[in-house]
């Protein structure tokens, strides 16, 4: 492969994964079912979490598994033309959901697209993440704190991997996750973030 082609699937991998991240499914679903705009209820976010604030827990599990999908698919889509390839399509995917042009780059904070992302790349991965996720969940009952230690934990594990670029793309995705949990961080700092199961 020349370097002019394998520059442009580049591209075309982080462009596709991109555009597929940024399909704003939580806001779309509530729409079209009725319940008005999600940016607008519980905490304004586009995610499963607030889309279950609705009490609409299909459509939560329906937004959940589509923000997943959207991460899973154009990594193995991207996988067809090499493991570089499809980890420029998986964080592609996961800045398109962050960072959604439909939504003026506002978009979710990025957790379920993250995991979908890992299924793609390297499933074991996401086998960790939901398990660390489910023990703090049953432990602390805080989603955000699970999800934050969840993810605090994949650069550890990926580094066993031997994998170079797999840890930097891997570290890229934590580092975000955090930023864009810096409200929940602080609202957990001082005892006032909300539990699972509560208002």
């Amino acid at each position: 492969m020349s370097i002019d082609l394998a520059s442009n699937i580049s591209i075309l991998a982080l462009l596709f994964g991109y555009l597929s991240g940024s399909i704003p499914f939580g806001l779309l679903l509530t729409k079209a079912f009725g319940l008005g705009d999600i940016r607008e209820q519980g905490s304004g976010n586009i995610g499963a979490t607030n889309v279950l604030r609705t009490g609409n827990r299909p459509l939560a599990a329906a937004t959940l598994i589509a923000d997943m999908l959207k991460g899973t698919i154009p990594v193995l889509v991207g996988t067809l033309y090499g493991p570089e390839t499809a980890l420029l399509a998986g964080l592609g995917a996961f800045l398109g959901h962050l960072f959604p042009v439909w939504l003026k780059f506002k978009g979710g904070k990025g957790v379920a697209t993250y995991i979908g992302v890992l299924i793609g790349l390297y499933w074991p991965l996401a086998l960790l993440f939901g398990a660390v996720w489910l023990i703090t969940a049953f432990l602390f009952r805080i989603s955000s704190l699970s999800a934050l230690i969840a993810t605090a934990t994949l650069p550890l594990a990926v580094a066993t991997t031997g994998r170079q670029s797999l840890v930097f793309v891997i570290l890229i995705m934590s580092a975000l996750v955090f930023i864009k949990h810096k409200d929940n961080i602080k609202r957990l700092m001082n005892g006032t973030e909300g539990k699972i199961g509560g208002k």
